[in-house]
């Protein structure tokens, strides 16, 4: 059997962000939201789980590229199994979301490829700068994830039972995951740092939002 490459694990991961971007995944277990019935919704509260939904969905995408390229850069094989897991288990996060905004009748954001490729950047960089810095990474990302999805709790309408079955799913997953990273000896990120990931964030959920 050949040696995999560099090129190799390179155009693997080409294809991974592509087969995120158009959502060429088999899931694992059907949406929560899926036995859900809502009553109906109005024109202002469509628009506010359409809004909330892309957000969650453009979050998923830069799990996966997160994920994928910590795993890419780490020398450690186990770590590196552990990230890709964390990134299969998010797949049905993605295409829950992609479903519900399907539902919605409305797209993802069109700014998706560029989010990808930043959080892939970001992970490469943060597991070869050393594995606990880059678990730091996925913690604290988990718990500002976290910190969405609540207040998505609030804010999308009360009888949009589908979507709030699917984060409610999602938020456990979540915290699972940023305890695993803590676990496994997540660095304290510098309150620079956090400062930096929360303004990434916030723009890239008030533009995902709208577009």
């Amino acid at each position: 059997m050949r040696t995999l490459t560099k090129i190799d694990a390179l155009l693997t991961e080409v294809q991974h962000g592509l087969d995120t971007l158009l959502h060429q995944f088999a899931g694992t277990a059907a949406s929560p939201g899926q036995s859900r019935i809502n009553a109906e919704l109005t024109p202002s509260e469509i628009r506010t789980s359409q809004g909330c939904m892309r957000v969650n969905h453009t979050g998923e995408v830069c799990a996966q590229a997160l994920y994928r390229g910590q795993a890419l850069a780490t020398q450690d094989p186990h770590l590196k199994a552990h990230l890709q897991q964390a990134a299969d288990e998010e797949v049905n996060h993605l295409l829950w979301c992609k479903e519900r905004l399907s539902e919605l009748d409305t797209h993802p954001s069109y700014l998706n490829p560029l989010w990808y490729a930043l959080s892939m950047l970001i992970g490469y960089a943060a597991a070869k700068k050393n594995d606990s810095l880059s678990l730091g990474f996925v913690e604290e990302t988990e718990k500002q994830v976290l910190s969405h999805l609540q207040n998505h709790q609030h804010v999308l309408p009360q009888e949009d039972h589908k979507s709030r079955a699917i984060i409610s799913v999602m938020q456990t997953d979540e915290a699972r995951h940023a305890e695993q990273a803590h676990a496994l000896g997540a660095a304290e990120l510098s309150g620079l740092m956090k400062g930096l990931m929360k303004l990434q964030s916030r723009i890239m959920t008030r533009t995902a939002y709208f577009i």
